[in-house]
């Protein structure tokens, strides 16, 4: 069996429109290393897999397309299903409706990870396209480049398709609770980073992401409905013996994504919602006045804007 120094991991699922440029983007990396794009196709019913099968075929010492199991198994079934199927010493992702623009990210990510063994991530900056073909650079202004868990359970810093991370999956498996999530590439990085080891931010922009093409984007089309998906990520993770090391911080996070659903919820026009949410954190937080001011002020904001 031929090594791969990097295992490119690639979910897709009806995505006829985009896929071909997104797997053209891989074949373009100019690398002093070998790569393989494992493909995870979920039985699309348009030409997604038709045009997924013409690649492998073509560039077989390159590509694994997965088997198709005849039915569709749902994005994180996917996710946890390709990812294993990653052997590469390093791992990068790129969904099936984004692609790279740097045809030397793969280069450049290990070249940093080789040089600095303390860091299991590196991640860039990228690119937006709009629905209407408007192009974004989004340059997140950071104070500082290095991250550790502690920041990253706050906030998902990483744009996927920018990401190159250690696989350490190969002997430390994502754990089973992550299929109930529609996401699970915030979770992996937590996982990966719970044991020590930090990310790094490139200022390359290396990738452009679709705006609003994603699988799970309409699952998360609100900010409370997001917030909802990444307190239940935390709450597994409390559960999780695995993060025993990290449970003040993670509790703290959970108290501030708590008071972010309530004040979301409000601000959406939720306010039944926003209301139980307000009971339970006045119940469960101990900065009471802190969710007293915020629920009134996203009240007042909603009210403002509405009227």
């Amino acid at each position: 069996m031929k090594a791969y120094t990097v295992s490119i991991f690639m979910l897709t699922y009806n995505q006829e429109a985009f896929i071909g440029q997104t797997i053209e983007s891989v074949l373009m990396q100019k690398t002093s290393f070998t790569y393989q794009l494992v493909i995870g196709e979920d039985c699309s019913t348009d030409n997604t897999r038709e045009i997924c099968e013409h690649y492998a075929k073509k560039f077989p010492d390159t590509i694994k397309l997965l088997p198709s199991l005849g039915y569709n198994q749902g994005l994180i079934a996917n996710y946890m299903r390709t990812v294993a199927a990653c052997d590469g010493i390093y791992i990068a992702i790129c969904d099936g409706d984004d692609y790279w623009t740097d045809a030397f990210k793969l280069q450049k990510q290990v070249d940093f990870l080789e040089a600095n063994p303390d860091f299991s991530i590196v991640a860039t900056n990228y690119e937006l396209l709009h629905p209407n073909g408007d192009v974004e650079q989004v340059k997140k202004l950071r104070q500082k480049l290095e991250f550790t868990f502690e920041d990253l359970v706050y906030d998902n810093l990483i744009t996927s398709a920018t990401v190159l991370f250690r696989n350490h999956l190969q002997f430390d498996p994502l754990p089973q609770w992550i299929l109930q999530f529609p996401y699970g590439d915030w979770p992996t990085y937590l996982w990966i980073l719970r044991n020590g080891g930090k990310l790094y931010f490139l200022q390359d922009y290396t990738a452009m992401y679709r705006l609003g093409i994603g699988v799970s984007s309409p699952i998360i089309a609100t900010s409370s409905s997001l917030l909802e998906v990444n307190i239940g990520i935390l709450e597994c993770m409390v559960q999780d013996h695995s993060f025993a090391s990290h449970q003040k911080t993670i509790a703290n996070s959970l108290s501030r994504l708590k008071v972010n659903r309530m004040t979301s919820y409000n601000m959406e026009g939720q306010f039944r919602k926003g209301f139980i949410c307000f009971l339970k954190n006045i119940l469960q937080l101990k900065s009471n006045w802190q969710v007293v001011k915020m629920y009134f002020y996203s009240l007042n904001k909603r009210w403002s804007k509405q009227y």
